[in-house]
């Protein structure tokens, strides 16, 4: 059964990660991408597979979210404002790319009306969260929680974190493939 805050959310989180999903899938030759839904909570998760890498994005609904955040120490109002924003689960593993997978969130995109721009940064966020004055314990549980802004995976290796949409921006996606491969040290092509 869906949480009482899925319904609402649930047709904007399919659009979101439905759109983000595509776009690497259409930038990206045999890519194998899979939607499932969790028949106990209702949260979606898309999932892309291409030469040897796989991603994903499942869906977070603001109550799991909030009680994450409370539940570290952030007081209600602050945990509400992450909470209510679209925040998404994301796994990015390295099964068998060739060389080291390398991506940066600064080289994605987030889409709207009137433009694009990357993702709001972990930066950003903890310059919100001290000009709040949230407790250093909360501050590095956020940190430890999210997305990494760049990162380097040899084969086998894998992340994950929550990444934000920002609040009322109408999709997700990614105009540049997200990440590349090193190969002894020499940067190849995007993937």
């Amino acid at each position: 059964m869906l949480p009482r805050s899925i319904p609402s959310m649930k047709s904007r989180f399919i659009t979101l990660a439905a759109t983000w999903l595509a776009l690497l899938a259409g930038n990206m030759a045999g890519a194998a991408q899979t939607q499932k839904t969790d028949p106990e909570t209702g949260a979606t998760t898309w999932e892309t597979r291409v030469q040897g890498v796989t991603f994903s994005l499942t869906q977070i609904a603001p109550d799991p979210a909030r009680a994450f955040y409370l539940n570290r120490g952030f007081p209600p109002e602050t945990a509400d404002r992450y909470a209510t924003a679209c925040v998404f689960m994301t796994v990015l593993r390295n099964d068998a790319a060739p060389g080291e997978l390398r991506f940066r969130l600064a080289d994605w995109t987030v889409q709207n009306k009137i433009g694009s721009r990357p993702p709001l940064s972990v930066d950003t966020w903890m310059a919100q969260w001290q000009s709040l004055g949230l407790s250093e314990a909360a501050q590095i549980a956020f940190r430890w929680a999210q997305f990494p802004p760049e990162q380097e995976y040899a084969v086998g290796e894998w992340n994950q974190g929550m990444l934000l949409n920002h609040r009322g921006i109408g999709t997700i996606g990614t105009t540049l493939e997200p990440w590349n491969y090193r190969v002894h040290g020499k940067t190849g092509e995007k993937i």
